[in-house]
């Protein structure tokens, strides 16, 4: 059986993401994720278990964001801020910001969700059709 195409998927998450629809992001990578064979199985894990933190902090569960965030920055911590067509760097620093807000049972205004910058596919190059 073919894997499901990797970039509309990949990007569609990332749509989600940035319009803080994260629980349709942990969707869209997890499609992904289950079918992956290569260390993207571990970063897209990690983007998975970072939508699904900020989808608790959007619901008002912040134990959960607690665990989810430093679980996230655990798995993504070995790869580039610039990988796979995105920059993270802003979305990990807001999520370390968010965490200790998460710890006083803070909530977090809309302005202040991160995003996943888009960055030239030549610079951080997305897996090819299959290998991945």
């Amino acid at each position: 059986m073919a894997k499901p195409p990797f970039r509309a998927g990949f990007l569609a998450g990332v749509a989600h993401f940035n319009t803080r629809e994260f629980w349709e992001a942990h969707e869209s990578w997890e499609e992904l994720w289950l079918e992956a064979d290569t260390e993207m199985h571990r970063f897209l894990q990690g983007l998975i278990q970072l939508a699904a933190a900020y989808h608790h902090i959007k619901r008002g569960t912040f134990r959960g964001a607690v665990r989810l965030i430093d679980a996230a920055l655990r798995r993504l911590e070995p790869f580039p801020k610039r990988y796979c067509g995105i920059d993270r760097s802003e979305a990990e620093s807001a999520a370390l910001r968010d965490r200790e807000r998460a710890a006083r049972a803070e909530g977090i205004a809309d302005s202040d969700y991160p995003k996943l910058a888009l960055i030239d596919e030549n610079e951080a190059p997305m897996p090819p059709r299959d290998d991945w």
